[in-house]
């Protein structure tokens, strides 16, 4: 039920982001709960080789290349999902900042285990 809840979550997040960030559209609530299995699938396989690869320019930087490098995978995810489009590097680099934030805060309010 866990999973279920962060799946949806993470696709709410989605469509937040495409309601905030200029050249970030999700049509629908179906195209927002599929781009975040596709965001998360390309995460954990391409993104995190490039992230492996790229690690010592990651430290070089401070950690600010994961940023581009997430952009990327927002821009490669969504070439694979119809009605989730991303206008090219700088909206996908903003709506990967504003993303991880979102998906953030919405993970710290509904799943977190506040005492």
């Amino acid at each position: 039920m866990k999973i279920l809840v962060h799946w949806f979550l993470c696709a709410i997040a989605v469509w937040l982001v495409s309601q905030i960030v200029p050249g970030f559209h999700v049509a629908s609530l179906g195209s927002a709960l599929v781009a975040a299995v596709v965001i998360g699938l390309v995460n954990a396989t391409i993104g995190l080789v490039l992230k492996i690869v790229t690690l010592p320019l990651t430290v070089l930087t401070l950690g600010l290349f994961w940023l581009i490098i997430n952009g990327l995978m927002l821009l490669l995810a969504s070439q694979f999902v119809p009605g989730f489009i991303v206008m090219g590097f700088v909206p996908a680099f903003i709506g990967a900042i504003v993303l991880s934030l979102v998906n953030g805060i919405l993970k710290y309010l509904f799943l977190s285990d506040k005492k």
